[in-house]
């Protein structure tokens, strides 16, 4: 009986965990459906020499994690004649956010001493303003024969501290190219 209860218990906590998620992905431009088997790439952004960070280490990192991910997952990179191209850009958007913060030091009447002089729920609250990044990671993907766009997948996520840009961009890229390669493969 036990078993059963931690098999549950353990089961709800990772459903718990992975719904949390804080990335978001979009699919969007479909033109063309995916109905052949796409064995090789080419990451256009790469052989042109186009950025699409503003940082010049995530553009390189989003080019290595883009060609890392694809090999493993059986594709050649092939700058010749490519199944599809792939191109990639971002939308870094810094926006403002209000926090309330409660500076009451007696949260609920009857926890600690009942003073209603005390206790004044529209006077203790101090707003305040903190930053972040709306982070859109765009991918495109491409068939070169027909020249229409297989979809566009946009991942966005939020970079409140710029120390972890780094480690959202990576997890928002794979979040991306996880979609796209169950929706090759399947």
């Amino acid at each position: 009986m036990k078993r059963k209860i931690q098999i549950v218990f353990i089961a709800l906590s990772l459903f718990a965990f992975s719904s949390c998620k804080s990335i978001e992905i979009f699919k969007e431009n479909t033109e063309i459906p995916v109905a052949r088997p796409y064995r090789t790439f080419v990451i256009i952004n790469k052989e042109v020499g186009m950025r699409g960070f503003n940082s010049q280490f995530l553009d390189e990192l989003v080019q290595i994690q883009l060609q890392e991910t694809l090999e493993e997952a059986g594709m050649k990179y092939d700058a010749k004649q490519p199944d599809v191209v792939i191109r990639y850009n971002s939308n870094e958007d810094v926006r403002q956010r209000e926090v309330v913060l409660n500076q009451n030091p007696y949260p609920f009447w009857g926890y600690r001493v009942y003073n209603p002089w005390i206790f004044n729920p529209y006077n203790n609250n101090r707003v305040s303003s903190s930053n972040y990044e709306l982070l859109q990671v765009i991918v495109d993907f491409i068939d070169p024969v027909q020249d229409k766009f297989l979809m566009t997948l946009t991942g966005v996520t939020e970079v409140s501290n710029p120390k972890y840009k780094q480690k959202k961009v990576e997890k928002t890229l794979e979040a991306v190219l996880e979609s796209f390669l169950n929706q090759i493969l399947n």
